[in-house]
């Protein structure tokens, strides 16, 4: 990648296992040790809350039990200032599943909450999964994100404010754990539905993470850019003024399911997205994760806050 002024070419990649760790207080009871704000967010990365949620829940579970799936609500933006406190509650103990409540708590006041289910595995059972997209072209035939904006900063006629926006974006995105490669920046299926197609893999991850970890790994990687799918299929522009650009962006929610334990988030996996339906300044977008084998691994959903830079009459507070 080439250099471009203002931008190290060499920037440290932040662990994933740092971005997901907390620390025991007490039984049932877990504090943040990192929070990260991404650039142009309203507060501390979702992903990262939903993953240390899901690391709290899972100390608090059987071995003998695996994450399949989870739902969320995001109250409010918190705050890099202050640790994230996560109490876990231990809602139901059964024999084929088991069910866990995490709360966020950050300087008094409830931002998240979490409502996780574990089940022992029943691999005997039928199963069946949409095949992985055809024609997608494999992790080492794309390029990085940070490759790609950086190539955009460098083009004859870029204006210096769009540069520096592309700094900073490929800043962030080469000290990010999780590497990033569009697959490809859009495909229309013949009924208009737009998908979006990334490669995803956690950096520099070792063999030493077992498939819980692996699980709160796909949890911080399935909310990067997630709602900004949403944001791109009404046609917003990201870093512009007025009705045709992004006003604000904010996740309302998220669920993941799992379906396989075979995977490993330090190789290639590839991340599907659409936005089925948008209005009244929220949106729905629906993921699916697969290995670049072919196996479905998990599916997500999420729904947001997308608005454009439109004033109503009456201004009215999230």
């Amino acid at each position: 990648m080439a250099d471009i002024p203002g931008v190290a070419n060499q920037a440290e990649h932040t662990h994933i296992s740092t971005a997901l760790e907390v620390e025991k207080l007490e039984v049932n009871l877990f504090r943040s040790k990192t929070l990260w704000v991404p650039n142009r967010a309203r507060g501390v990365f979702g992903g990262q809350v939903i993953s240390q949620a899901i690391v709290s829940a899972t100390n608090c579970v059987d071995k003998a039990y695996g994450l399949h799936s989870l739902q969320c609500y995001f109250l409010l933006s918190g705050s890099p200032a202050v640790p994230i406190t996560y109490y876990v509650e231990r809602l139901r103990e059964g024999r084929s599943y088991t069910t866990r409540l995490v709360k966020a708590v950050q300087n008094g006041k409830l931002i998240f909450v979490l409502m996780c289910s574990f089940q022992k595995p029943e691999p005997y059972q039928p199963s069946h999964a949409w095949p992985l997209p055809s024609n997608v072209p494999n992790p080492e035939e794309c390029e990085l994100q940070e490759t790609i904006y950086t190539r955009e900063a460098m083009k004859e006629g870029v204006d210096e404010r769009l540069k520096n926006i592309y700094k900073t974006i490929i800043e962030e995105r080469m000290k990010s754990p999780i590497a990033w490669k569009p697959a490809k920046l859009h495909d229309v299926g013949p009924d208009g539905t737009i998908t979006y197609m990334y490669w995803m893999s956690a950096r520099n991850l070792g063999t030493e993470y077992g498939v819980p970890f692996q699980k709160c790994v796909v949890a911080y990687l399935s909310d990067l850019n997630f709602i900004g799918v949403g944001v791109r299929t009404l046609g917003l522009k990201r870093y512009g003024r007025g009705p045709g650009s992004v006003g604000m962006t904010s996740s309302l929610d998220h669920s993941i399911y799992f379906y396989d334990d075979n995977f490993d988030c330090g190789d290639w996996l590839l991340y599907v997205v659409t936005s089925p339906r948008s209005g009244s300044g929220r949106g729905v977008v629906q993921g699916r994760l697969y290995t670049r084998g072919g196996s479905l691994i998990a599916i997500m959903s999420q729904e947001g806050v997308m608005r454009a830079d439109i004033r109503a009459p009456t201004e009215v507070k999230l």
